[in-house]
């Protein structure tokens, strides 16, 4: 069901598990760091109800794909629910070398970036998540695409990572509209992108 308000655009959400110090992989790619809890886990599995679309750049579909259908095929998996939630959910794919989708409920965006990102929040429907890789978050970043942030800090440091806030052109502000912990110990902090 759609509560949004006459002319109000579709917000694009970034959620992602982050280092101490920004990261979103290690200096050799590592991603056995990340983690969750229950009450994590259904904190993302809520956040994914508040959306229709799952946009991503050409890098991150395969290996996102793939992970969620095994995860999804397997009846004993905790995520198993949220898998399917993840195959289910129609994807945007942002590429400028494909010209159709290889994978299911898929669809492929060419044209300019803020264009295109511009056209999905005018329609109607829920909101838009962004699941990366890390250079097209930054590129969305970057542009001011995103609205709304959910980042899953984890209490690590790296010193030098792929990072998603590089090469800014100038300071966005944000405003904190929650802040949560959880046992695992990962801080959840939900920042609004503050406009002007």
């Amino acid at each position: 069901m759609n509560n949004r308000k006459n002319n109000e655009m579709r917000k694009l959400k970034l959620q992602v598990e982050i280092s101490v110090d920004g990261c979103i992989a290690g200096p050799h790619n590592e991603m056995d760091w990340l983690i969750c809890d229950n009450e994590c886990m259904k904190y993302i599995d809520d956040l994914a109800e508040s959306v229709d679309t799952i946009i991503m750049g050409r890098k991150m579909v395969d290996e996102f794909i793939s992970h969620w259908s095994d995860r999804s095929n397997k009846s004993d998996d905790p995520w198993n629910a949220f898998a399917k939630k993840m195959i289910d959910i129609p994807k945007i794919v942002f590429t400028k070398t494909l010209n159709k989708s290889e994978w299911p409920n898929t669809e492929i965006a060419k044209g300019d970036l803020e264009d295109e990102i511009n056209k999905l929040k005018s329609h109607d429907g829920k909101d838009i998540l962004v699941y990366g890789g890390a250079l097209f978050d930054s590129s969305l970043i970057k542009k001011k695409l995103i609205d709304e942030f959910y980042l899953l800090v984890v209490p690590i440091v790296f010193g030098n990572g792929k990072t998603i806030f590089r090469d800014l052109k100038e300071i966005q502000k944000l405003k904190l509209i929650e802040s949560k912990m959880f046992d695992c110990g990962l801080v959840l902090l939900h920042y609004e992108v503050k406009k002007n």
